[in-house]
């Protein structure tokens, strides 16, 4: 069999780090080839060189046998090369249609629009890969699962036989992990060549042909699925077994940490988004907050924070009453947050790792100082950011460094540093291991189940279902808006969590309050 991707002594560097160093890589036409290794190891570089994102310093490629060098995506596009990068980049106010022909728009003589050639174009292409999308439904009313299947088609419209798929069941939940992969499978029949990257090892076994692990940026192995197991792969790529999320007794008191009651949330539209949720987490224990995105989950959160306005109901930290507080007060009263993108919501990419520890905190020792706290002690936070890097294993040359810098896996642990640092009494974690690797997922568990022990109340939103049931203590599901179940986690799968969440179970359950 052909090689479709050929990448030979591939090196690149950023300012303090190696990202690739002489990285050879070989993919099979029609295969599904899965690359695998920790935040920092290499991959997404790896990848925007073939996409022609950036430009290598060193190395060769070649695609179906020619040495190529791409310039920008438009080029690699050209050549047949499509990637859908872990977060989408589609337009909710747009159509499926409009998002595919985006920048790839079809028109008649005089510059006029053709809808209806692109229309056709992509049945063509829908048909012929089992793709099957609604070309007038809005983006804003899809499923996860849909958006992402748009943003397949999108790359194919263009005429790509060479996918990049970058964490494509980061937010999925089972049932559209399988829908994905038998749309892959579809792809790979029709002559498709997939490369697959992954932190979910279980699941790279499941659908890969080959998998390359990568480690410090270096190659590593690559060795057909068939003749690994997920503890092997666990090993090459960060030398340790395979992490559980599991949570060994319990810590839970009977003192509250958070009261939410009888919250109601309205869109802008007058649409109800959480509707009359009432949930407890105690001091000692993890709740968890199951339910596919778009489901009220962001807004509840912000409920909590101060950052949406809630319609009815009311909000508790501990025994003092909230609902009506700014976000400085929620925060001082002992309120931690963990964001769900740590790059945008969470950190400053361009600014130093000391600057961003004090995100949230800057009101408070040690990063303030003087009457009432009104300046910012620079002195203090460079100290408490080396005890966030030594105590969290944040991996950096120096502090000073920008937030950029940093591997996924990194930045993420800043974060829950920062965050638990603070001695918080209730911590809201918002997909807290999201796009990270095992060994850094399996630090960030242990941080936080130590945090449980010692008293901390923790409300966990997260799409890894393992992660929740493992952690949790108790889990909610959320189903348009609704709390429409409260399950325990000793007594639940995966599969069937997965099932209250897209709302084919709730039925069969009798709710508890």
């Amino acid at each position: 069999m052909n090689a479709a991707v050929e990448l030979s002594g591939i090196t690149k560097s950023f300012p303090g780090v190696i990202a690739n160093d002489d990285i050879n890589l070989v993919v099979k036409q029609g295969e599904i080839h899965a690359i695998c290794g920790e935040n920092g190891a290499g991959k997404s570089t790896l990848m925007k060189i073939l996409y022609g994102m950036i430009q290598p310093d060193a190395g060769e490629m070649k695609v179906n046998g020619e040495t190529i060098s791409f310039t920008s995506p438009v080029e690699a596009i050209k050549a047949g090369i499509g990637m859908v990068h872990q977060h989408f980049m589609l337009a909710d106010q747009l159509s499926v249609l409009e998002n595919v022909i985006l920048g790839s728009e079809p028109t008649k003589s005089g510059g006029v629009l053709n809808f209806q050639k692109a229309r056709d174009h992509l049945n063509v292409v829908s048909e012929a890969y089992g793709l099957t999308v609604e070309p007038m439904e809005l983006v804003e009313t899809l499923e996860v699962g849909e958006r992402q299947r748009v943003e397949i088609i999108k790359v194919l419209y263009r005429g790509a036989n060479i996918l990049i798929l970058d964490e494509p069941t980061a937010v999925l939940v089972p049932h559209e992990v399988e829908e994905l992969f038998r749309n892959i499978r579809e792809l790979q029949e029709n002559g498709t060549t997939i490369i697959f990257i992954d932190h979910k090892l279980n699941e790279v076994l499941e659908i890969a042909d080959t998998i390359t692990v990568l480690r410090s940026g270096k190659t590593v192995t690559s060795v057909p699925a068939n003749n690994v197991t997920a503890e092997e792969l666990a090993e090459l790529m960060v030398g340790s077994e395979l992490p559980s999320p599991s949570t060994e007794g319990s810590s839970v008191t009977s003192s509250i940490g958070l009261k939410i009651e009888n919250v109601t949330i309205r869109g802008e539209d007058e649409r109800i988004i959480v509707d009359d949720v009432t949930l407890d987490v105690h001091k000692g224990e993890i709740v968890g907050i199951a339910g596919v995105e778009g489901n009220g989950q962001h807004e509840l959160v912000g409920a909590i924070l101060g950052t949406q306005t809630i319609n009815s109901g009311r909000v508790f930290l501990s025994e003092s009453e909230i609902t009506d507080s700014d976000v400085r007060h929620r925060r001082e009263n002992g309120l931690g947050y963990i964001p769900q993108d740590r790059q945008h919501e969470g950190l400053l990419l361009t600014a130093p790792l000391w600057e961003n520890a004090a995100l949230g905190s800057q009101t408070r020792s040690p990063f303030a100082t003087g009457l009432r706290n009104w300046f910012f002690s620079r002195k203090g936070s460079r100290r408490r950011t080396e005890e966030i890097c030594d105590e969290f294993d944040v991996r950096t040359p120096n502090i000073e460094v920008a937030a950029h810098a940093l591997s996924g896996g990194n930045q993420q642990k800043l974060l829950v540093g920062k965050e638990l640092l603070s001695n918080p009494t209730v911590l809201i974690a918002s997909h807290p291991t999201r796009g990270i690797d095992v060994g850094a997922q399996a630090a960030i568990w242990g941080q936080i189940k130590d945090a449980r022990s010692d008293g901390l109340a923790t409300l966990l939103i997260s799409a890894d279902l393992d992660e929740l049931i493992g952690l949790s203590d108790v889990i909610y599901v959320m189903f348009r808006g609704k709390v429409v179940a409260k399950l325990d986690p000793n007594n639940i799968s995966a599969r069937d969590l997965g099932g209250y969440m897209t709302g084919s179970s709730v039925q069969e359950h009798q709710h508890e309050n």
